[in-house]
């Protein structure tokens, strides 16, 4: 599926988690790259959301980690038709489900230069 995005400014939240050992050893294990902590929020369009929650619901990709810590669901994408990452999609979130949260090895927005407002296109 390839679908268009426009990227916006996420909550802050992922950092945090993105630095935990558990999540970086298995997106490094699982993924082949140790993800930048922090993820690019791109906003999708509405008539996408039963594809991207079928996606979701049948991913099979899953860290489980520690107690006091939610899985994670997790699926290889590409940004742009360049950048190799993956989407994840946190079991717990305050993101509305139009939201997808893009994972690289580097910090996209200071890499690609964008800014909320610009448009992405995401391969998954």
């Amino acid at each position: 599926m390839k679908l268009d995005g426009e990227v916006t400014t996420g909550l802050g939240k992922a950092a945090f988690f993105l630095s935990q050992d558990f999540y970086v050893n298995n997106f490094i294990k699982n993924c082949g790259f140790k993800p930048y902590p922090g993820t690019l929020n791109i906003i999708v369009p509405e008539e996408h959301l039963d594809k991207i929650n079928e996606v979701k619901d049948s991913c099979e990709n899953i860290i489980k980690p520690d107690e006091g810590f939610g899985a994670v669901k997790y699926i290889k994408a590409v940004l742009n038709d360049d950048v190799e990452g993956a989407i994840v999609f946190p079991a717990k979130t305050e993101h509305t489900e139009n939201y997808l949260e893009f994972i690289a090895e580097k910090k996209l927005r200071d890499e690609l230069n964008l800014e909320d407002g610009d448009i992405v296109s995401i391969e998954f």
